[in-house]
């Protein structure tokens, strides 16, 4: 199930990246106006994958900042479909055990949002980007580091006043050996708020 989810996902982020430039210019469905930008924001909770698991000492808290643009015209399987950068600082509630960590991550990628409802929007994404971490280490020549990382995860969202959506979104990152042949994975929730540009109509 997770290997065919991350296949339809990846075909639909390669369309999305290949068709900017032919939808840049197209015009918006007859339903709906405005730009097709949501943005956002909101609060989360991660596990480090760092250090010891006992209990809840490998959880960090932080920000992450979202924006969405969605593509118009595409094929009927994919209509909805958009591109989405966020970015996250994951620096509060350090534990004891991790002085100094810090993890921050910059994506972009394709997000897949499931229309069916009009007040509930449950979606899929999958993004690609670099990530920045702080650790501690016996080492005090190599305490920090980068690598690519990439992330699939979902979530819903969940309209509260016209434009308004509340978002409940999880990502699992996987950044690709580091510290060995290993991935490095943390992964957490996202707990937020955005606003849609976008002006609905009634038919």
């Amino acid at each position: 199930m997770r290997l065919h989810l991350a296949s339809r996902l990846t075909l639909a982020a390669v369309f999305a990246i290949l068709s900017i430039p032919a939808f840049s210019q197209v015009v918006p469905a007859a339903s709906e106006g405005g730009l097709p930008l949501i943005v956002g924001g909101g609060f989360s909770n991660f596990d480090l994958d760092y250090g010891k698991d006992n209990g809840n000492t490998r959880r960090m808290e932080g920000g992450t900042i979202w924006a969405n643009w969605t593509l118009y015209n595409a094929p009927s399987l994919l209509r909805g479909i958009g591109i989405e950068i966020e970015g996250r600082d994951i620096n509060y509630g350090r534990p004891a055990t991790l002085p100094k960590m810090r993890q921050d991550v910059g994506e972009g990628g394709v997000i897949y949002p499931w229309r069916h409802y009009r007040n509930f929007k449950p979606y899929g994404k999958f993004l690609i980007g670099m990530g920045s971490i702080d650790f501690p280490s016996n080492n005090p020549k190599y305490t920090h580091d980068t690598r690519a990382v990439y992330s699939p995860g979902g979530g819903l969202e969940y309209r509260v006043w016209r434009n308004v959506w509340v978002r409940a979104d999880y990502e699992y990152e996987f950044w690709l050996h580091l510290f060995g042949p290993n991935a490095l994975n943390p992964n957490g929730y996202t707990i937020g708020a955005s606003y849609d540009f976008r002006r609905f109509h009634s038919h």
